[in-house]
């Protein structure tokens, strides 16, 4: 593991240390994360990851934006596929929804949401990247309705609805609460949520009727 984390010259890329951390947080939780542990994993020291990331929450709120940026060039490839809307807002739930209570984004969303009262540079990062999130969700939404997918709605007003129940839900799942340690179950409330909140387009509907209220 040690030799493929390493360039020739015998450092080890950032990337790869973000990417061990967040293998050691699926596999053993974040509370058994410390620097000199990562660096055991990679064959380096504790000083040469506290030289790129200075301490844990920044290298925590890093290996987050890396698992982020993945998922938002995930996303930029789902909407610009030519399958209905309706499929596409299915895939995006999968992409939201964690895969179980041992998911490691989830778990540094967790961890990045108890530490963000008083630290405005954490609350800076959380807005950015739930913005993503939104604004994707939400052009999903405004192109389902363009094109006659969906009936009229308040598509801003909506995708922050449905992401605060996918926010519920997958807390639920990450924590291992009786009801939601499953993934599958939540998936099929979110799926059930959808069906109610965002209504298939209708013969007779006026398209120019505006939002919903």
């Amino acid at each position: 593991m040690a030799g493929s984390a390493r360039r020739r010259d015998g450092h080890v890329t950032q990337e790869r240390m973000l990417e061990e951390a967040m293998t050691a947080i699926a596999e053993d939780g974040l509370s058994s994360l410390t620097m000199s542990a990562l660096a055991e994993r990679l064959g380096t020291s504790g000083g040469h990851i506290l030289y790129y990331f200075g301490s844990k929450d920044l290298l925590l709120l890093a290996a987050l934006r890396w698992s982020e940026a993945a998922l938002a060039e995930e996303r930029r490839a789902l909407l610009s596929r030519r399958i209905p809307a309706e499929r596409k807002l299915d895939r995006f739930l999968l992409l939201y929804l964690p895969r179980g209570p041992r998911d490691p984004r989830w778990t540094l969303w967790i961890e990045l949401w108890a530490r963000t009262p008083g630290n405005d540079a954490l609350g800076e990062a959380q807005e950015e990247l739930d913005r993503g999130w939104h604004e994707d969700l939400e052009a999903l939404l405004a192109t389902g309705v363009a094109r006659r997918r969906f009936a009229p709605l308040d598509t801003a007003a909506r995708a922050s609805e449905l992401l605060a129940l996918l926010d519920g839900l997958s807390t639920r799942v990450v924590l291992g609460q009786q009801s939601g340690r499953d993934p599958r179950p939540a998936l099929e409330v979110a799926r059930s949520a959808v069906r109610a909140l965002v209504a298939p387009y209708a013969a007779g509907t006026d398209p120019t009727a505006g939002p919903a209220t």
